[in-house]
């Protein structure tokens, strides 16, 4: 009897669930609660998809019900691309919501701006409908889409194949190759237009100048960059900006993420890539972010001027190094360096470098947060495999007036292999070296008391930076940088703040008084 009564509840229960699914289940009635009113889909450049955004549909009443009709307002017509509850589709129909239950709605969109209009922004709206008659409810879309200039490779018709570039042989003497394309002659100034967005390495063909103008926007998709070859240069003409945000005047290169939460995220694409014999580079008034290495340069043009000159310059957020220069010539004025997953500034391999009212540090949290390389690295030597090391002349290295600095101890290494020229100089710089193991007590290359080498140097003393971990290195009223900058001095600081010309600062930035400092 027991064993009856059991399958008896049993059955009773399974006929009560199953009454009740079919019961219960009726239409929704206008009821439906949203996470949102509006789905923002931030910006996007035309022809280029979007992110996978999403909002939520409540049902927050004690029954199971369902919603006869999902769609999307323009219809099939519409540029924007929904998954509900797991089904991809432009309109859907008896989609079930269980009782104190939810659904996610995801969206996407693609558009191309030339088909809505001729400006070079616009934006682009729908709406996701739910039911119809008095019991409809809506969620808005909106999206910002940016016209832009796309530089691509080409790609082969009969094969598929996309356009790569030659960078040399390995050690089997086969062909290295990168997906890219050569810039022709009508693409070899970038204007404040229209913003770019390029795949692929873009290469300024030799015996050519890339030249881009004040206020130009370029975008690299992954792996994306730009390649000068041999005979190549490029010419970066920013110009001081009246907004410190905006930087209307700056170029600005960067990821082709627009949003948000892509705008400091090292790592979004390659490199600015000054290869040898490339020659007479000049940049000024720019913004380098979130790439893999900021500028590598390969070599010099073995002239006696510069093969790089960069000013009031910020290179932030590199995954792995800001500016490399393998026995470089660069000349630095005004530029800012921070926050790179292995070192800010590398002078590697030797070289000519010169760097006056500079700030190079280095607060990254990339990765685990612990760097096991300085903000700044100098070298005269390279290792190439697990056992050949080449070596080169570091003719000089002069730092004055810089900051060099971080959230470590020992922010700047000199590394020297005996035989080759080592020739270094650091003359009104506050460093942090902090040595407080004393691994280098008795070494002659930290020996601060040596004017030859280290004059009127300040150690580890705080700068006073306003929010470094946001790359803001204003210097406060209370910085030891203050007044300690040599003189005289360069005219303005890197947002044309006029130097003071007794009592200049050390590092790009001149002090001022910080309100909300955070």
């Amino acid at each position: 009897m027991r064993y009856l009564s059991t399958l008896f509840l049993l059955a009773v229960l399974v006929l009560w669930s199953s009454c009740r699914n079919d019961f219960e289940s009726g239409p929704s009635t206008g009821n439906l609660k949203f996470s949102t009113d509006t789905l923002f889909l931030d910006t996007i450049f035309t022809n280029i998809g979007s992110s996978t955004y999403s909002f939520k549909v409540y049902n927050r009443t004690n029954d199971d019900f369902t919603i006869p009709a999902i769609a999307l307002e323009r219809g099939e017509s519409s540029n924007y691309r929904l998954n509900v509850d797991g089904i991809p589709g432009k309109s859907f129909e008896n989609i079930q919501v269980l009782a104190k239950d939810s659904i996610f709605v995801f969206v996407e969109t693609t558009t191309d701006i030339t088909s809505q209009t001729a400006d070079v922004e616009f934006l682009y709206t729908d709406r996701v409908v739910f039911d119809a008659g008095g019991n409809q409810q809506d969620v808005d879309l909106v999206t910002l889409i940016k016209d832009a200039m796309l530089l691509f490779p080409s790609r082969d018709a009969m094969t598929g194949e996309k356009e790569t570039l030659l960078l040399g042989l390995d050690n089997e003497n086969n062909e290295i190759r990168i997906e890219g394309f050569f810039l022709d002659d009508t693409q070899l100034n970038f204007t404040n237009e229209k913003p770019y967005v390029i795949y692929g390495y873009a290469a300024i063909p030799s015996g050519k100048t890339l030249t881009i103008d004040a206020g130009a926007r370029i975008h690299f998709h992954n792996n994306s960059g730009i390649i000068a070859a041999n005979g190549a240069t490029l010419t970066v003409n920013g110009e001081l900006s009246t907004d410190p945000k905006l930087l209307e005047n700056e170029v600005i290169f960067e990821g082709d993420r627009l949003e948000s939460g892509f705008s400091d995220i090292p790592g979004q694409w390659g490199t600015i890539w000054l290869t040898a014999g490339s020659t007479g580079h000049t940049i000024n008034h720019a913004t380098i972010k979130n790439a893999t290495v900021g500028i590598l340069m390969d070599s010099n043009d073995g002239g006696a001027n510069p093969t790089l000159t960069i000013k009031n310059t910020q290179i932030y957020n590199s995954s792995n190094v800001g500016l490399l220069a393998r026995t470089g010539n660069v000349l630095g004025e005004n530029l800012v360096i921070n926050n790179a997953g292995q070192v800010s500034l590398n002078c590697s391999l030797g070289g000519t470098y010169n760097f006056n009212h500079c700030t190079f540090t280095n607060y990254s949290n990339i990765g685990t947060g612990f760097r096991e390389l300085p903000t700044v690295l100098i070298d005269n030597n390279l290792r190439v495999n697990g056992t050949d090391i080449v070596v080169a002349d570091l003719l000089e290295a002069n730092f004055t007036n810089c900051i060099i600095y971080g959230n470590q101890e020992l922010e700047l290494v000199l590394s020297k292999i005996d035989g080759t020229a080592f020739n270094y100089n650091f003359k009104n710089c506050l460093v942090k070296f902090n040595d407080l193991n004393d691994l280098f007590v008795g070494n002659p290359l930290y020996d601060f008391t040596n004017t030859n080498l280290f004059e009127n140097i300040i150690l580890n003393e705080e700068p006073d930076f306003k929010t470094p971990f946001k790359n803001m290195l204003n210097i406060g009223e209370s910085s030891a940088a203050n007044g300690k900058a040599s003189t005289p001095t360069m005219g303005t600081d890197i947002l044309g703040t006029i130097r003071n010309t007794t009592t200049p600062d050390i590092g790009a930035y001149e002090s001022t008084v910080f309100e909300g400092k955070n």
